[in-house]
C-alpha cells in the first residue's frame, strides 16, 4: 500500500458509497483509510452497518468488513486519517454544502457526488475528458475558503453523461437546439427492484429536479472561467424529459439536434471516433481507452448489453441519422453508477492527483 493516497468515503453505507468501496478496494493510486456515515451507523463495523442493506452484485470487499464506521459530522477525526475524501450523502443541500466546506477548511480536498455545490461559481463541475481546464478555478476557491490544499470539486448529474460526451466533439459545428429524453435506471434513485417492486413492468414519466439539471448543467461544463468564476455557455438551448424505466443500471438518451454549421454524418462519426481527453493522454487507471464507441447495428446500444463497455466508463452511441424536423437524431448510453456516479468521481480524483491538486498530507 506504500505510496498510495489515503482516502475517506463520506456516506459509505449508501449505494454510491458502496460503489466507491468496490472501485477503491484494489485501486492503483488510492487506499481506503476511513469510512464515515451518519451517527446511527457510527461505531459499528462496516459489515454490520450495511447488514441487509448491501445493494451491489459484488460481495463486500474483505478489506473493509471490519473497518469501523466513523461519524461523518466529526470532521476533524475523519480528516486526520485521510489525504482527501469522496462525498455521497443523503442530506439537505445546505447541510451538504456546510459539511463539504468543513472538510475543505480542514485542508482535506472533497470530490463530491452530490449536487449541492454544482452551481457554486468557483467549484468546478467536471467530466474529466471534457472540461479539465476548469480545475484552474480551484485556486480562486481556495482563496475564498482560506485554505492551502482544501477545496471541493463535483461530478455532474448522471443523466447528462449519456449525451453531453456525444455533443462535445460536435461543438465546432455549433449546435443550436438539443432535445433529449433520458430513460433512467432505478439505481439512479439508489434503489434495487427488491426495494422498489412497483417499478417492475412499469415506467414513471417524472424524476424530481432531473430535467432542470439535465438542461442547465451541460452549459456550465461547456462554460468558461471569467473574473474568478465559471460562467455557463449561452448555447445550445437544451430541453429534456427524464423518465424512470425498469432497468437496474444504465441511462439511455434519445437525442435530436440542430446545428448552425450542419456536419455530414461522416464528420460526426469521425469526431466521435477520434475524441479523447486528458485522462486518455495521462493513461489514468479508470479512463476508458476508447471514450466513445459507435454501434452500426440498428438495435444498439442496448442498456443491458452495452452499459459495461470499458468497465462501465465508456460512452456508447448508435442510430445516427438525419431527421425530418432536426438536423440529426441519435441514441447515447452511459452506466449511471460507474461513469455517472462513483466511477466518474474516482476519475476526477485521479485527474486531480495527476495535476497536483491532491497530494499526501
Amino acid at each position: 500500500m506504500s505510496g498510495k493516497l489515503k482516502v475517506g468515503i463520506i456516506g459509505a453505507t449508501g449505494m454510491v458509497g458502496q460503489r466507491f468501496i468496490t472501485l477503491l478496494a484494489d485501486h492503483k493510486m488510492f487506499e481506503i483509510a476511513a469510512l464515515a456515515a451518519s451517527a446511527r451507523s457510527a461505531g459499528q463495523t462496516y459489515e454490520k452497518a450495511v447488514e441487509g442493506r448491501w445493494k451491489l452484485k459484488e460481495a463486500i470487499p474483505a478489506c473493509v468488513k471490519a473497518m469501523p464506521v466513523l461519524d461523518a459530522s466529526n470532521v476533524k477525526e475523519v480528516a486526520s486519517q485521510v489525504d482527501f475524501v469522496f462525498c455521497a450523502v443523503d442530506m439537505k443541500k445546505d447541510e451538504i454544502r456546510a459539511l463539504e466546506d468543513a472538510y475543505a477548511k480542514e485542508e482535506t480536498p472533497v470530490v463530491s457526488n452530490n449536487s449541492a455545490h454544482r452551481w457554486t461559481p468557483d467549484v468546478p463541475m467536471v467530466i474529466p475528458e471534457i472540461n479539465d481546464s476548469h480545475l484552474a478555478i480551484i485556486e480562486q476557491q481556495k482563496k475564498r475558503l482560506g485554505t492551502k490544499r482544501g477545496f471541493v470539486a463535483v461530478k455532474p448529474n448522471c443523466s447528462i453523461q449519456s449525451y453531453v460526451p456525444l455533443l462535445t466533439p460536435l461543438l465546432p459545428f455549433e449546435p443550436e437546439t438539443v432535445v433529449a429524453t433520458t430513460y433512467q435506471a432505478i439505481s439512479g434513485a439508489g434503489k434495487t427492484f427488491k426495494e422498489w417492486p412497483e417499478m417492475i413492468d412499469n415506467v414513471i414519466p417524472y424524476i424530481g429536479g432531473e430535467e432542470e439539471k439535465s438542461e442547465q448543467e451541460p452549459l456550465k461544463i461547456w462554460g468558461s472561467i471569467e473574473n474568478g468564476e465559471i460562467v455557463k455557455a449561452k448555447s445550445p438551448v437544451i430541453t429534456t424529459q427524464c423518465i424512470r424505466v425498469p432497468v437496474s443500471d444504465g441511462h439511455l438518451a434519445a437525442v435530436f439536434v440542430t446545428f448552425k454549421k450542419k456536419p455530414t454524418k461522416e464528420q460526426i462519426l469521425k469526431a466521435w471516433a477520434e475524441y479523447s481527453g486528458k485522462p486518455q493522454a495521462l493513461g489514468l487507471p479508470s479512463a476508458p481507452k476508447q471514450f466513445i464507441t459507435y454501434f452500426e447495428e440498428d438495435n444498439r446500444p442496448q442498456t443491458g448489453f452495452d452499459r459495461d463497455i470499458e468497465g462501465g466508463m465508456g460512452i456508447t452511441a448508435g442510430r445516427l441519422r438525419e431527421d425530418s424536423l432536426y438536423d440529426y437524431k441519435f441514441v447515447g448510453l452511459s452506466h449511471n453508477t460507474l461513469r455517472g456516479a462513483a466511477g466518474g468521481a474516482v476519475l476526477i480524483a485521479e485527474l486531480l492527483t495527476a495535476e497536483g491538486y491532491i497530494q499526501a498530507k
